[in-house]
């Protein structure tokens, strides 16, 4: 086979990452259209273990989808203040079967790009790319926030990438900050190629770069796909 051109596996890498908050969002989904009542960014914030900000896009993107109707309601406990938006489930419920296989597809063809490129380019270009996306994402989380210290940064990372299907926590070790993920959307084709595991990796630099102008010099990894317990970001304290 022929090698991979660059331009191609940055188109199969920028697929991928454009449906990575899929799973979150139809479990945000399926969450408000259990509640007859609807739920508040809030609920799902708290559900889920998102930033509420996080929560809010969700929300306001399956509204804009037409999934969800958009209602303001003010608590009789509440106080002075701008009223609570409270989102309901409107219409037939959407078929999302297929969205799972969607997803699994752009993975097997993001595992497939890897495997046309010798291992050391193939792991350079995927953390590039992974960089790149990052620094991206992390410029729409915080905008003209100025810079985040490390701790402030990897939660936000945290939020991020839950958002995005990987069920993190940024938490403290002893002198270390660990970013801690219990889920990876990779999984099964990363450890078949853990070569894969250089995209989170960069996402991860790329954002902690933008956020509070760190690097991971100093930084331990760790990946399930690669016989570790957890996939894990350790830096120390002082990082």
């Amino acid at each position: 086979m022929a090698p991979l051109e660059a331009a191609q596996f940055s188109a199969t890498v920028a697929a991928v990452t454009s449906a990575f908050g899929d799973p979150t969002r139809r479990q945000v989904y399926l969450f408000a259209r259990e509640s007859s009542a609807g739920v508040t960014a809030s609920e799902v914030a708290e559900h889920f273990s998102l930033h509420p900000n996080v929560a809010r896009h969700h929300l306001d993107k399956l509204a804009a989808g037409g999934y969800l109707e958009v209602q303001n309601a003010r608590s009789p406990l509440a106080g002075v203040g701008r009223p609570s938006k409270r989102y309901r489930a409107t219409g037939p419920a959407p078929v999302l079967a297929g969205a799972g296989r969607e997803d699994e597809l752009l993975i097997a063809l993001l595992a497939g790009a890897l495997a046309l490129l010798p291992p050391r380019a193939a792991e350079g270009m995927a953390e590039e790319v992974g960089f790149v996306y990052g620094r991206k994402l992390a410029g729409s989380m915080a905008p003209g926030e100025g810079q985040l210290s490390v701790r402030s940064a990897l939660r936000a990372i945290a939020d991020a990438l839950t958002a995005h299907g990987f069920a993190a926590r940024a938490e403290k070790r002893g002198a270390l900050l660990a970013l801690v993920q219990d889920n990876c959307p990779f999984f099964d084709a990363a450890q078949q190629h853990p070569v894969i595991c250089a995209v989170d990796r960069g996402m991860v630099k790329g954002m902690l770069s933008a956020l509070s102008g760190s690097t991971t010099s100093h930084a331990q990894w760790s990946s399930r796909a690669q016989g570790d317990e957890t996939c894990t970001t350790s830096l120390p304290v002082g990082a």
